[in-house]
């Protein structure tokens, strides 16, 4: 046997196929984990699953939105970073493979092809540094393909003595250095995680949330029997609170609804925010987050809904909201002839569009900095967020906001609208039953039943519940503290014979308008249709 026969003989693998995979998949842990933490340790820098993360959201076409949305909700983005997380470790454990078969070239290109597409993805975040997001992508593909080296290593042991590779056919003895260095990584993984955890402290602007103090901020309150800048009370005077799993009329923070497109909630720290008034304005000026603070605000009652509520869905809810008027910002800027749509910008990118002559009607439409008696919430737009009263979310409720912008209805499209939703986003009358729970059973006799109903800015006039069909509309009775622009509470005496029945409720708006009956989806302009519920009276 020649010299060149002995070597080729000797390097070839003869190991598990999974030992190639195990290789591939515990570099690319490596490499994540490292992502996550220069993710932890920086405030701005996205991991390299989260940037990939954002890119995926930006670059997936209308229908995929539309549908992710309408079947998996809020839960939508909590299932595309696990997803992602397990492609990578799929393609690192072919990439493994292919080396431990081929060469390791295989390998070291498709981890330079991970730290190219980490570093694109990441530096494009608007609020990371683009030099210091490609570095430490590049830095965490290049950590991946040595700990792929040491392990294939390990395995085929091609060290060199006297020209001769070393006999890699002891099978105890490189399973055994295999195994031993691939359990070193796992636990360089592992311990990485953990730190990442420890190291994630408070941001800068959880620093300058907690100290702010919302008795401090310049309020007045325009709100009938409202006490400016006061938690809510548990119970809202007047309203059916008192009534068991009733939607309350002032919806807690912790558990008011969110929708966004933030994978990774904005750390905006208000000292270095600033509010920049651009477009077709006269005088284009910015705010910082102290002169804000030191206008004269006003505190509002508003209820806020998402276009992908469906019938009978959880995504609205009722705040008491502390801020300043759109109107009173635009006087200031002077807005030119020809300007139709007002525009709002986040610190991340995402935008959304309104005509500007909804603000002519009267309704309320508010830059916000404070939410129930406290800071915005940082999930809620900490520092500062656009409220306006009668428009879904995705047209109006820019979360994080650090412009505002006056353009043409043609010369600008939202986020949203290039996606296929409607670019004008008008609340919809709707009405929900909350109690009794739908396919419950109740005992017969005297039970109430009891919802909410809302129409930003039109308001309710009369909510009517049917309790079979062809049975008749009842009218309900409606709780004292809802506006034209917030939801009622409403509640029927009912007593109910023994049986099945079927519930449904509908409610007419303040313009005499009949809720419409539907069924129609979410895409692209909101939901409609009446809700139903049934239950049994034993």
């Amino acid at each position: 046997m020649t010299a060149v026969e002995s070597h080729e003989e000797r390097t070839v693998p003869d190991h598990p196929r999974w030992y190639g995979a195990l290789a591939g998949v515990l570099a690319a842990l490596v490499a994540l984990i490292f992502g996550e933490l220069v993710e932890a340790i920086s405030d701005s820098i996205p991991g390299l699953v989260l940037g990939m993360g954002e890119w995926i959201l930006d670059i997936t076409p209308g229908r995929a939105a539309r549908e992710g949305i309408e079947n998996l909700g809020s839960n939508a983005k909590g299932s595309l970073l696990p997803g992602i997380t397990i492609v990578a470790l799929l393609l690192a454990a072919l990439l493994g493979d292919l080396a431990r078969r081929r060469s390791i070239w295989f390998s070291v290109a498709g981890f330079a092809v991970f730290g190219l597409l980490g570093g694109f993805t990441t530096a494009r975040n608007p609020q990371s540094p683009a030099f210091a997001s490609w570095f430490w992508a590049i830095v965490a593909a290049g950590l991946g393909v040595a700990t792929l080296v040491l392990l294939l290593t390990r395995m085929h042991r091609p060290t060199r003595l006297a020209g001769v590779l070393e006999d890699p056919r002891d099978p105890r003895a490189t399973r055994r250095a295999f195994l031993s260095w691939s359990a070193g990584a796992g636990a360089v993984a592992v311990t990485g995680l953990a730190v990442a955890d420890r190291v994630e402290g408070r941001s800068a602007a959880e620093i300058a949330r907690g100290e702010l103090d919302v008795s401090d901020f310049g309020a007045t309150t325009s709100v009938p029997g409202a006490s400016p800048v006061a938690v809510p009370d548990p119970i809202t005077p007047g309203s059916f609170d008192e009534i068991d799993g009733i939607g309350r009329f002032i919806t807690p923070n912790d558990t008011f609804y969110r929708i966004d497109t933030a994978l990774s909630v904005p750390q905006v720290d208000p000292d270095s925010w600033s509010l920049s008034f651009t477009g077709m304005v006269d005088n284009p000026y910015t705010l910082t987050f102290e002169e804000i603070l030191a206008m004269d605000l006003e505190e509002q009652v508003v209820t806020l809904s998402c276009v992908s509520n469906e019938v009978g869905g959880g995504l609205v809810g009722t705040a008491t909201w502390l801020g300043v008027p759109i109107t009173t910002l635009l006087e200031r800027a002077g807005v030119q002839d020809g300007a139709e749509q007002f525009v709002g910008r986040s610190v991340d990118d995402w935008t959304a569009g309104f005509p500007l002559d909804v603000l002519d009607d009267g309704r309320n439409a508010m830059l916000a900095v404070a939410m129930n008696g406290e800071p915005l919430p940082i999930i809620h737009g900490f520092p500062a967020r656009l409220v306006v009263a009668g428009l879904y979310g995705y047209v109006s409720a820019v979360k994080w906001i650090e412009e505002i912008n006056l353009n043409t209805w043609d010369g600008f499209n939202g986020y949203w609208v290039p996606r296929g939703w409607s670019k004008l986003g008008p609340i919809k009358t709707m009405s929900r039953i909350d109690v009794p729970r739908h396919r419950t059973d109740i005992p017969a006799g005297p039970t109430a039943v009891a919802g909410v109903a809302w129409s930003p800015p039109r308001g309710i006039q009369r909510v009517e519940l049917e309790f079979n069909v062809d049975d008749g509309w009842h009218e309900c009775e409606i709780a004292a503290p809802g506006t034209d622009e917030t939801w009622v509470q409403w509640k029927y005496e009912w007593d109910a014979p023994p049986g099945e029945h079927v519930l449904r409720v509908r409610a007419i708006d303040g313009d005499g308008e009949l809720q419409p009956l539907g069924p129609k989806s979410v895409a692209p302009d909101g939901a409609e249709g009446w809700h139903v519920h049934q239950v049994r009276a034993t």
